[in-house]
């Protein structure tokens, strides 16, 4: 009689254990929008559109005849807008000539750029809005020239914004000679426009 092995009358039966999941990390789960300052590429889509309504606000300042009192104001916004982009902005290049004196570091500059960026951009948005009631000359060679520098500004002060990216990430060693050619280019380009605005406005009030 052949020995047969037993058995035991109960076996264990491990279940399968279940495929882990991969781990959905907040970033994963809410990916980062594009932001305009991603690239050269979404900073030239931000351009093209400032570039159109730059342009639509020209069409109907041309088309668009206000009445003497809706003038005054837009005239007195205007040149409230002025002040207030202008001054924001000679801030901005001051904090930048206190760090090339070696009177404050390289974070101060770019903490106060930061913080003025709302001042220049709401006079920027004065100047073109309350422009739109002013009925400007087009055909006046210097009121176009004033057009384009106001432009010129919108477009400095936009690529502005991706130079202070390039800022940030150099802000505790001394930026490369090309970042300081960069700073220094889009301070000048913002000084010329903003004082050739300035002083087109002046002899076109005289004239």
């Amino acid at each position: 009689m052949s020995a047969v092995p037993s058995e035991s009358p109960l076996s264990v039966i491990r279940p399968s254990r279940p495929p882990r999941l991969a781990a959905v990390t907040p970033r994963a789960r809410h990916a980062r929008p594009i932001g305009l300052y991603d690239s050269w590429w979404t900073l030239t889509a931000g351009a093209l559109v400032l570039c159109a309504a730059f342009a639509a606000s020209v069409w109907v300042a041309v088309h668009l005849q206000a009445d003497p009192a809706l003038h005054t104001v837009a005239l007195f916004v205007h040149l409230a807008s002025l002040v207030l982009g202008f001054g924001a902005v000679l801030v901005a290049d001051y904090y930048g000539l206190l760090w090339m004196m070696g009177r404050c570091d390289l974070q101060d500059v770019l903490g106060s750029a930061n913080r003025l960026h709302l001042p220049i951009w709401a006079g920027l948005a004065g100047l073109v809005l309350s422009g739109t009631l002013l009925h400007p000359n087009i055909s006046s060679t210097m009121t176009c020239v004033k057009l384009a520098m106001v432009l010129i500004l919108t477009l400095n002060g936009l690529q502005s914004g991706l130079l202070g990216k390039h800022m940030a990430r150099s802000a505790g060693s001394t930026p490369s000679p090309r970042l300081l050619a960069w700073g220094g280019a889009s301070a000048l380009v913002s000084q010329v426009c903003w004082w050739g605005a300035v002083v087109i406005g002046f002899i076109n009030t005289q004239s």
